[in-house]
């Protein structure tokens, strides 16, 4: 999918590209310099140029070219080591977006391999040229070549451990030329700056390749400069890792190492590294390093524990966090809840005060009417029956609330006895006949009890009844007029259907009138409390127009 809003330069040169001759082509594709020079760097034009490049599949046709015989090409070396620039600066903070598989797994490792053919070729050439301005020249090809190469693995570390690998890298170290060995470990030792990581990462064989190489170039060369060169790389090698220096100190393969630096003469201007190197190749040193290996190991013992106990907590945590939330939540319910019930009880003891206080004076002004309708003669009766009341109502509590904690103090001992009774039971198996007996007695002390209970509900009925009588004919009397302005059918309502009644209201009537009729000095030696006989045959005797209670009229 072609990107929209591309720049009408790359449109151009992508139309003239295709259009072009195969022998004209990396001409141009040259001009892509020219566009990527004139945009600022780090700019998002810049990223813009180089998404549209790669969309127009200039980035191939760089790849192509370069794959080509350099003999065929336009301008020979000048052009392919300028192409080499342009792809790596191309590859080099690009986004291929939906190609990201395809660019980085086939794209970019090609690019590299093809930098390290075209650096064997121009090795080849520099080894063969006669003259020294060939030599000069080609050698600067060579150094742009590297150049890119080291731009381009810069910018993708992950092709590190790709050039290191190369059939192609080794051949180039292994050369014996000195411009070019040293620029070939003057480009490893600026890798191995970006991310010396990757050197533990390749082969163990390729890994040995490497340092034999180097360790020879540093023992067997007279070159200053590639000697220079060969201490620093050895150097920073053994000081990046520890596994390359004690492969270094204990390995058979280099064996002696230490002692066939020491016979060296360093020269004077890599002096200070030389010494450094040998320094680190000494058995003191090696304890040290040994000793550091060890910390190191320790550290990250330590940090795989820690890490893995913060791990665990992390797991816990959410369960943490909810069991906390948990008993934050059922707390502050207890808490409500204890409001809540407080509250409720606060309004309910308020309640039980009004209503006590509206108890009460309804009860004053019950009492207030009941006085006021009850006669003056009755109110001291009236209130000793109320007095009675409230004692019987006092007494009631005070018993039922005596009973209350009797049963509470008896309580455990009558669950140790249904225990007890449970536990026989359990324990003696009763026959037949018997339970048939206890069954039998236990109806019959239960219709007992239960007839006895009837006998008593009635008796209290009639007691009640009998009461409330009583209290109407008092009121009845309360209310009756005088004797002398009731006329002849108000003494009907009075009658009493009750024999013994009318008995003593006679018996009465006529111990009053006899004693009325008395002469005086019979009434000598009498008191106000002795009681008058009367014969019972007196008792029958009717007297006219005299009323008595319980008799009827014919």
């Amino acid at each position: 999918m072609k990107p929209t809003g591309t720049d009408p330069r790359i449109l151009s040169l992508a139309s003239e590209v295709v259009k072009s001759p195969e022998q004209n082509v990396p001409v141009v594709l040259l001009k892509l310099k020219e566009i990527i020079n004139n945009t600022p760097l780090g700019s998002s034009e810049l990223k813009k140029i180089k998404q549209d490049i790669y969309c127009y599949d200039l980035i191939r046709y760089c790849l192509l070219v370069l794959s080509q015989d350099y003999s065929r090409i336009q301008g020979g070396w000048a052009t392919i080591s300028q192409l080499t620039q342009i792809l790596s600066h191309c590859c080099v903070g690009l986004e291929p977006g939906e190609d990201a598989e395809e660019f980085y797994n086939e794209l970019l490792p090609s690019a590299a391999e093809n930098f390290l053919i075209l650096g064997r070729q121009l090795q080849t050439c520099f080894i063969n040229a006669a003259k020294g301005e060939e030599k000069d020249e080609l050698l600067h090809f060579f150094q742009i070549v590297t150049d890119s190469l080291f731009w381009l693995v810069g910018g993708h570390v992950q092709l590190i451990q790709n050039v290191l690998q190369s059939d192609h890298f080794l051949h180039l170290l292994q050369t014996d030329n000195v411009q070019i060995g040293s620029t070939v470990m003057t480009m490893v030792q600026n890798i191995l700056h970006i991310n010396s990581g990757d050197l533990l990462r390749i082969e163990a064989k390729t890994l040995h390749s490497i340092l034999d190489e180097v360790i020879f170039k540093l023992l067997s060369t007279l070159s200053p400069v590639m000697r220079n060169t060969a201490t620093k790389l050895l150097l920073l090698m053994a000081q990046s890792h520890q596994e390359i220096l004690i492969l270094l100190r204990l390995s058979a393969c280099y064996k002696g190492l230490r002692s066939l630096l020491n016979k060296q003469e360093p020269g004077t201007e890599f002096c200070q590294e030389f010494r450094q190197l040998i320094r680190l190749l000494s058995p003191k040193v090696h304890q040290e390093v040994e000793e550091q290996k060890l910390h190191q190991a320790a550290c990250l013992i330590q940090a795989y524990w820690k890490g893995f106990q913060t791990r665990k907590r992390l797991k816990k945590l959410p369960s943490a966090v909810i069991i906390l939330q948990r008993n934050f939540r059922s707390k502050r319910a207890k808490i409500l809840l204890e409001l809540n019930r407080q509250k409720e009880e606060e309004d309910r003891r308020l309640q039980l005060q009004l209503q006590r206080q509206r108890a009460m004076r309804l009860s004053r002004e019950l009492r207030l009417s009941m006085l006021e309708i009850v006669h003056p003669g009755q109110v001291e009766k009236h209130n000793q029956e109320i007095e009675e009341k409230s004692a019987l109502i006092i007494q009631k509590h005070w018993r039922g609330y005596r009973e209350r904690k009797n049963f509470l103090q008896q309580k455990p001992s009558l669950v140790e006895y249904k225990a007890a009774v449970i536990l026989q039971r359990a324990g003696s198996q009763m026959s037949d006949v018997t339970s048939r007996e206890l069954h039998s007695q236990a109806q019959e002390r239960l219709q007992h009890y239960f007839m006895g209970r009837a006998l008593e509900d009635r008796a209290q009925l009639h007691r009640e009844a009998l009461k409330a009588q009583i209290s109407t004919n008092i009121e009845q009397l309360i209310k009756a007029p005088n004797l002398k302005e009731a006329e002849w059918k108000e003494p009907e309502l009075f009658l009493s259907r009750s024999r013994p009644v009318v008995a003593k209201a006679k018996q009465d009537h006529f111990t009053t009138l006899k004693h009325i009729q008395a002469p005086w000095w019979k009434k000598l030696g009498e008191e106000a409390g002795d009681e008058i006989d009367v014969p019972k045959d007196e008792l029958s005797v009717e007297l006219g127009t005299l009323f008595i209670g319980g008799t009827k009229p014919p």
